[in-house]
């Protein structure tokens, strides 16, 4: 059973630091940093990392999509970069070293063209065998309509495969609609979802546990920062605390703890290590400057923290 990340979205991540934000100056950056990002290919990256094979398609294009696409095939992992017209979006990460805040720059992305589209459509299909796991990550090109996942679901619905659903927005509860095998919001995602602003805790795990008993979801998996996570299942909730870290940089780290899921799964470990394998793969991210992902070892040690922990 193959793994397909499917990134629609890529980014050219840059990140850098200045003295201090003011408005009006010229700000002098240092500590300048490219990385390749976008939620299906920083899944792939850490999948990589964790020695699990995956393949991941997306577009580029552009000197930004040049440069992407030199930054993965330096980490050797195997992808299915499709050439497009449009220039691959690029993202910015600044700190402020005065106070330590990151400001954060996402930029919207480019259309794909129908027959762009096509192409990555005609790829997917040609990699994807029956119960092989599609990671739909990240968000959708300017021109896609939200339901777009959903109609890709729909399209691939006789592969019986298993999807891992991580997009945000009117996509996330479209997509819904359809039956998937994992889906990941954050807490913040959740309450969108639901019509809230914000939810309580009790609130969330009675949401999660509404999509479980709907059939419209395997397992629910919510993330709230230094405040934990947890896994809704048929069986249940099962939730975790995260331990105190410090936090460089939130960038990647939903993507991350992804990957740790999805390793977990193919590894056929248990809901609990499950959870403690994503939340260990998304903290040790954050403990990076940056648009830097976790390595195996600091995934490890984080691991180990988790489970020595006591709730």
């Amino acid at each position: 059973m193959k793994v397909i990340s499917l990134c629609l979205n890529p980014a050219l991540d840059k990140s850098a630091k200045v003295q201090a934000v003011v408005p009006e100056d010229k700000l002098k950056c240092h500590t300048i940093k490219y990385q390749a990002g976008g939620g299906g290919i920083n899944i792939s990256r850490i999948l990589s990392r964790l020695e699990m094979a995956s393949q991941c398609i997306y577009p580029y294009g552009g000197n930004s999509g040049e440069q992407l696409k030199e930054l993965l095939e330096e980490e050797n992992f195997d992808s299915h970069p499709i050439h497009i017209e449009s220039w691959t979006r690029e993202n910015l990460a600044v700190v402020d070293i005065s106070n330590n805040l990151q400001y954060r720059f996402g930029m919207p992305g480019n259309a794909i063209s129908p027959n762009e589209l096509a192409a990555i459509e005609n790829c997917l299909e040609e990699l994807l065998e029956e119960n092989d796991i599609l990671i739909l990550s990240g968000s959708l090109p300017l021109n896609f309509e939200p339901n777009y996942y959903a109609q890709l679901i729909v399209k691939l619905r006789s592969k019986k495969l298993r999807i891992i659903l991580d997009t945000a927005g009117k996509a996330l509860p479209l997509a819904l609609a359809e039956e998937v095998y994992m889906v990941k919001p954050n807490s913040r995602e959740l309450a969108e979802m639901e019509g809230k602003e914000v939810m309580t805790l009790p609130e969330q795990e009675i949401a999660a546990l509404a999509i479980i008993a709907s059939v419209k979801a395997t397992y629910v998996v919510v993330s709230s920062g230094g405040d934990g996570a947890f896994i809704a299942t048929k069986e249940g909730i099962v939730r975790k605390k995260s331990p105190k870290v410090d936090v460089k940089s939130t960038i990647g780290a939903g993507d991350s703890m992804v990957a740790g899921l999805i390793y977990a799964l193919q590894n056929k470990y248990s809901t609990e290590q499950m959870l403690n394998w994503g939340m260990a793969c998304g903290i040790a991210t954050t403990t990076k400057e940056g648009t830097g992902l976790a390595q195996k070892e600091t995934v490890l040690a984080m691991l180990e923290r988790l489970e020595n922990s006591i709730d």
